[in-house]
Parts: C-alpha cells; sequence; structure tokens
C-alpha cells in the first residue's frame, strides 16, 4: 500500500524534473535574451561586452576620445557606453529594391538594444527633452527623437535595458515592447535568429548572422561579402576566448556548387591580402601578422564552407591600436537638435 500512494508522488517528481530539464536545454539554445526582443530582420549581431571586459580580452584598450556631444550625453545620463554598456544587440534591416527605387527608406536601418548600468531618472529625463513627442504603450514611455532627417524611437524596457530603433512603423518598437513582457520565454526570438543561433559556438562572446542575396539587395552585404557570393547564402560569424580569440565563419549555400564558388574565393582572396601585407612591409613579414595568416584555414562541407583562424595577442593588440596615433570616438550618443515643443499621443 505504500509502494501505490508513493508512486504517484515519485512520478510527479520525475515529470517535474524532467520539465526544469527540458526548460534548461532549451534556454541553453536559445539566443541571449537582449536578441530575443529583437524584430524579424535580415542580420543579427550580438555582442557580450561585459564577458570580455571579465576575460580581458582585448587588454589595453587605447583611450576613447569625448566629442562635445558625447560629453555632453554623458553629463546628462551619467552613462558612458565603453564602461557601462554590458550586452548589445542589433536587428539589420536592408533597404528593399523597391523601397531604394521609390526614395524611400534606401539605407539600411537598425533596431537595438542596449544592457548595462543605466540611470532610469536621468535617462529619462534626457530623452523627454530632446524627444519630439512620447507615446505611451503598455506602460512604457517609447520617445520620438528625429535624427538627421529621420525618426528613431527609444524606449527603457527596465532597470537596465533600453530600445531603439529607426525603423519607420511605430509597430517595430511596439513589438519590441510586448516582448519584453515574455522574455523568460525561450521560444521568443525571430525565426531566422532562432533557426540559425544553433550554430553559434558555445561560449561565443559575439556572433554575427545575416542573409546574403547579391541580386535582391539595394544595400551592400554587411563587411562588402559580395564579391565571395553570386547567389544568395547565409553566413555566421562567431569569435570565442579560450586563451587566444577563435574565430569562425560559415557559409550556408544553396548547392555544393555556389560552396566551392565560395570557398575559391576567399582562398584566393586570403592569398592575395597576405601577399599584398608582406610586400608592403619594409622590414620584412610582421611575426604576429605572419602567424594569423598561417593559421586561416578554409574548407567546405558539401553545401557549408567554413574558415576558422585563431588571433594572437599582438595582432590584436595591433588591430585594435590602429595605424595612427589618434585616438578613436566613442558610440554616437541618442541625440537630436534642440527639442522642440512636446505633444503626446
Amino acid at each position: 500500500m505504500r509502494i501505490k500512494r508513493s508512486l504517484p508522488v515519485l512520478l510527479g517528481v520525475l515529470l517535474v524534473a524532467a520539465a526544469v530539464a527540458a526548460v534548461v536545454v532549451l534556454r541553453k539554445h536559445a539566443p541571449p535574451e537582449a536578441a530575443r526582443l529583437l524584430p524579424s530582420a535580415d542580420g543579427f549581431v550580438y555582442l557580450n561586452l561585459r564577458w570580455i571586459r571579465l576575460a580581458n580580452v582585448v587588454p589595453q584598450l587605447p583611450p576613447v576620445s569625448h566629442d562635445p556631444e558625447y560629453e555632453q550625453f554623458i553629463q546628462a545620463t551619467g552613462f558612458q557606453f565603453e564602461r557601462d554598456l554590458d550586452q548589445a544587440a542589433f536587428a539589420i534591416h536592408y533597404p528593399t529594391s523597391a523601397a531604394a527605387n521609390s526614395g524611400t527608406a534606401s539605407t539600411t536601418q537598425f533596431s537595438e538594444i542596449f544592457v548595462g548600468k543605466l540611470d532610469g531618472e536621468r535617462l529619462h529625463t534626457y530623452l523627454r527633452n530632446i524627444s519630439h513627442s512620447v507615446e505611451n504603450w503598455r506602460s512604457i514611455d517609447i520617445y520620438t527623437i528625429p535624427v538627421e532627417g529621420r525618426t528613431l524611437r527609444v524606449a527603457i524596457l527596465g532597470p537596465d535595458t533600453v530600445a531603439a530603433s529607426n525603423r519607420p512603423d511605430p509597430e517595430v518598437m511596439r513589438g519590441i515592447v510586448e516582448r519584453s513582457r515574455k522574455l523568460a520565454s525561450p521560444f521568443g526570438g525571430p525565426a531566422f535568429l532562432r533557426q540559425y543561433y544553433k550554430q553559434v559556438p558555445l561560449a561565443s562572446f559575439g556572433w554575427a548572422i545575416f542573409r546574403i542575396n547579391p541580386a535582391g539587395q539595394a544595400a551592400p552585404t554587411p563587411g562588402n561579402l559580395s564579391f565571395l557570393f553570386s547567389k544568395p547564402a547565409v553566413v555566421l560569424v562567431s569569435a570565442r576566448y579560450l586563451g587566444k580569440i577563435h574565430l569562425r565563419a560559415e557559409a550556408f549555400t544553396g548547392s555544393q556548387e555556389d560552396a566551392r564558388h565560395v570557398t575559391e574565393q576567399a582562398s584566393t582572396f586570403l592569398a592575395l591580402l597576405h601577399s599584398a601585407e608582406t610586400t608592403v612591409s619594409t622590414q620584412g613579414p610582421d611575426v604576429d601578422v605572419k602567424a594569423f595568416f598561417d593559421g586561416v584555414k578554409v574548407s567546405q562541407d558539401k553545401e557549408r564552407v567554413e574558415l576558422t583562424a585563431i588571433i594572437p595577442p599582438g595582432f590584436l593588440r595591433k588591430a585594435v591600436a590602429g595605424p595612427g596615433p589618434e585616438a578613436p570616438s566613442a558610440p554616437a550618443p541618442l541625440s537630436a537638435p534642440p527639442a522642440k515643443e512636446k505633444s503626446h499621443d
């Protein structure tokens, strides 16, 4: 009798444990929460800057110059991108040929999620001062800000999360707000992102997934990679730190013939680049550059092309420092012309 009474309890415990395990596995293979907030797009980029700083992936970063506009943003909000930004996720929206021909939305547009250390009250005040109008949607204020003849919408989704989009359709930002209420779901996020994110290696601190359609895109392919591709493809680039930065780029093509074409083009380009670097150097080949190119490998597996590389610390330091003595500028803050009289929707 005791066995009969304890059997349902045991089954219940096993079912709960199985459900928890399933959720853990699903979340392990789900895109990061910041990326799951993004709308459908042609490409996605994600960076975990907090992990990069903790792992000291890029030591001895050059100083970031503060132009007057950025300094004003810092003074108003207390937020510095290089210090306070922990995660950044971007959705890339390519312009369509029809839009380009009509003169509307003829440039690439972006939707963005930023996670970091925020002073919500100061940021709200700053956004109110530069916004043209404010819409309250699901108890979240969406600020409409004119920037260089275009409309930028910004919303503070939580104590550490901000969303922005320059898509003209207001439903894009409303959709981000709606998804922010369902972050716990591992099934969230755009279908295209979920389809390919499973190919991102574990422990990657940064990755990019984007479509390439040489015949149908009105804008250049990200990274100017269009010379490699003659047919549509999907490219996935990832980076992780295992003592050194390990890069992997994969191209998912439509056929083995397309993959062979990409493999040949990539191999030829890398050979020319290596040769040019060696020729330009007046003091002989750079040890770090040579080590980088020696470690680059291109291979084909049916319809998939894979490029792998290991970046030596010396090569990374030189790439980050740049050729000139001038320090790079910081990311442009949210800004706009002097605020006009506000109207509330």
